[in-house]
């Protein structure tokens, strides 16, 4: 990128203030000129001199002339980024003082406009991340408030500081699972993106969402168990009362009880977020299984682009080729029916027979059949509605139709959602195990106790790695732990169903409904 030294026109007094910048020509120069003087303020410099900015300027945009660095910051002053005050610190006679010398720094609104642009770029660029991390940070800071609210009198500074850890750790995995699902669409889109990047980048890719994917099953379900144990006994409501207090400590003695239930309301908001973006509720899927469906589905579509890329190397999707073998097809074609047939296989293109039916148009055609093959020419005249050819519409004007009444179908669709949530329950309670049992020994199943195990069962199969004997996993919701132990016995496990045997291997089993309040209290989460 290079400068020029030419003067961009006067510009406008009532043009776009500290942002006028941004619509005129030497636009990379002043950006460059306006982000040295925020490095300089970050690094404690008040005032810059025109050879000072000259010098920071980086070398592909730096003018090769001193003085269009000082016409920049000239029309800097004017549009209200910078402030110039005159510079006395170099004058050594009388003549000096009728000299053109500036010192420049930030204007409040320079500043403002130059950090809100900074920004922009910085979220134009992110490409964001699926952060393990963050989740192992959500747990540790989750135990953490179950030890504060296990106390007596809270602390409230331990207990802001934690609570401030949790929002600050959740926002950033929000944000960037956020952000990183948006690229990843953007690369399976292969749009700004070169096939030999992107065949050398899929399989790091796939590797790694597979590993959020196993964390985000073994976490997800920790976390959501975790959370609901602070919501039994009004924990949740202590912890956020003490940390709204401890915020509104400062605010003056009359705007206090507002200024504690504003900050109340925000922690409520942040708390409802986290519970929301981890546990199933009012029959909404959690955000957690919603980006664990679409990480899983990511994986199937990477392999599609996979394909399609080594498609259009081979040149196996070429149009140009198809079409060639299209008209081998034709050329080969016996006779002319044939031909007309592959031409309708090929193209879908039918001769039209009419533009509208009604009872004595059917009543006609059963009487008088045509075939498909007529032409317009030679077939019956098409009979239309007067108003049709007058006007283009058959719609008659009138007032308009009754709101219909939808109180019927609301009742219908909330008696399905309590009855559907009344088998989920009913399921819930007849897979729960007394203590450890074999896998064999679970019975027959109906169809939702079924489903639902299957669930768990894959959850926990998921996080299986070889050599592993032991695995324990939490349903999405975290509802239900299922706890799974390899036998190596070599013995076979049958559970029935309605619709058919479901066999395999024999293994040790203990499903935990993690909604009983007696299971909470039994012990922690599982490891």
């Amino acid at each position: 990128m290079s400068a020029t030294t030419s003067a961009d026109p006067a510009p406008e007094p009532d043009g776009f203030g500290p942002f006028a910048h941004l619509t005129v020509r030497n636009t990379p120069l002043y950006r460059h000129v306006m982000r040295v003087f925020l490095v300089a303020k970050e690094r404690f410099a008040v005032h810059l001199r025109p050879e000072e900015v000259h010098a920071a300027l980086p070398a592909e945009s730096r003018p090769a002339e001193p003085e269009a660095v000082v016409a920049a910051l000239d029309k800097l002053v004017v549009w209200g980024n910078l402030r110039a005050d005159p510079d006395t610190a170099r004058v050594t006679a009388v003549e000096d003082f009728y000299r053109k010398r500036f010192i420049y720094q930030l204007t409040r609104e320079g500043e403002a406009a130059e950090t809100a642009l900074s920004a922009y770029d910085e979220a134009l660029g992110r490409r964001g991340a699926l952060q393990a991390v963050a989740l192992h940070d959500i747990v540790t800071q989750l135990r953490a408030l179950l030890v504060l609210a296990a106390e007596s009198e809270l602390d409230p500074a331990k207990t802001h500081l934690t609570l401030d850890t949790l929002a600050n750790r959740f926002a950033a995995l929000a944000d960037n699972a956020r952000a990183f699902m948006g690229s990843l669409q953007r690369t399976m889109d292969l749009h700004d993106v070169e096939d030999e990047v992107f065949l050398a980048y899929k399989d790091r890719l796939i590797q790694y969402l597979e590993r959020f994917i196993q964390d985000l099953i073994t976490l997800g379900g920790r976390i959501a168990r975790l959370i609901l144990e602070l919501e039994t006994d009004d924990r949740v409501d202590r912890l956020l009362t003490a940390a709204a207090r401890r915020e509104a400590a400062d605010a003056s003695p009359e705007d206090a009880a507002d200024a504690e239930r504003e900050a109340y309301a925000r922690w409520a908001a942040r708390w409802e977020g986290l519970g929301a973006w981890f546990i199933s509720r009012n029959e909404r899927e959690s955000q957690a299984r919603l980006l664990r469906g679409r990480a899983l589905g990511a994986i199937p579509q990477l392999l599609a682009v996979v394909r399609a890329l080594n498609e259009r190397r081979s040149g196996r999707s070429d149009r140009s080729a198809d079409f060639r073998t299209l008209a081998r097809w034709f050329a080969e074609a016996p006779d002319d029916d044939a031909r007309h047939r592959l031409w309708r296989a090929a193209f879908g293109l039918y001769p039209a027979r009419h533009l509208t039916i009604d009872a004595d148009t059917l009543s006609a055609r059963a009487e008088k059949p045509v075939p498909a093959t007529t032409p317009w020419a030679g077939a019956e005249p098409l009979r239309i509605s007067p108003q049709l050819r007058r006007t283009g519409s058959y719609e008659r004007r009138g007032k308009p139709r009754k709101v219909e009444d939808r109180e019927v179908r609301r009742r219908v669709l909330a008696e399905t959602a309590a009855k559907q949530a009344a088998e989920t329950a009913a399921a819930r309670r007849r897979l729960v195990t007394d203590g450890v049992t074999r896998l064999s020994d679970l019975g027959e199943l109906d169809p939702g106790s079924f489903g639902l195990f299957l669930q768990l069962l894959g959850d926990a199969l998921s996080t299986w790695r070889p050599g592993m004997k032991h695995t324990v996993a939490t349903s999405n919701d975290g509802s239900m732990e299922i706890r799974l132990t390899a036998l190596g016995d070599g013995t076979i496990a049958e559970v029935r169903t309605l619709g058919g045997v479901f066999s395999g291997p024999d293994h040790l089993i203990e499903i935990l409904d993690l909604t009983d309040p007696d299971t909470l209290t039994d012990g922690a989460p599982g490891p």
